[in-house]
């Protein structure tokens, strides 16, 4: 019965990994990506839609970003969005497009990135501890109720932290490799 939340646990633990996944993406490193600036949401027109809804996105240097709006009515409202997002540089309109070009990083701005992944790091091993105690109160509520053995509670807290573990070393690893890009 135990094993069955710690299927579901999986689940969720899976979908902590990728968010966190995402959000590294989306912090820069020191070549140009798309990911960068894709998910900004832009006010427009009433709505607020992610830039990969309202323009094309490119790459056409390895440190400039090319953003060309569906129409020329979004030029604005994305500019607008860009100078508000904390990329490090200011967006260029360049007639019907809008260029970035990402300066080289600086020692304190390579500080204050690292400084940021450490900070969604720890927000991803709070969730995972989050979700640890759940599964563990709900083990618990199954032995009280004589659905499971001691035995049984005790095998099940040492598989749970044993899954906890292996996430947080997925989530580690890739906590690493983002620093280590940013170093580089």
């Amino acid at each position: 019965m135990y094993k069955q939340i710690i299927e579901n646990l999986k689940t969720e633990l899976d979908k902590v990994v990728d968010f966190f996944k995402r959000e590294m993406r989306q912090i820069r490193s020191g070549i140009a990506s798309p990911v960068l600036v894709e998910d900004i949401v832009v006010d427009c027109f009433g709505s607020k839609l992610p830039i990969k809804q309202l323009a094309g996105i490119s790459c056409p240097e390895p440190r400039q970003i090319l953003i060309q709006p569906w129409t020329n009515e979004y030029l604005g409202a994305i500019e607008k969005a860009l100078m508000q997002a904390d990329l490090g540089t200011s967006p260029t309109v360049d007639g019907r497009t809008i260029r970035i070009n990402l300066p080289p990083l600086t020692g304190e701005f390579r500080e204050k990135l690292i400084q940021q992944i450490s900070q969604k790091a720890e927000e991803s091993y709070q969730a995972l501890r989050r979700w640890r105690d759940g599964a563990w109160k709900e083990i618990q509520e199954q032995f009280n109720q004589k659905a499971i053995s001691e035995d049984d509670k005790f095998r099940a807290k040492d598989e749970l932290q044993k899954v906890i573990d292996d996430y947080h070393k997925k989530i580690e690893e890739l906590k690493e490799h983002k620093n280590k890009e940013i170093l580089e």
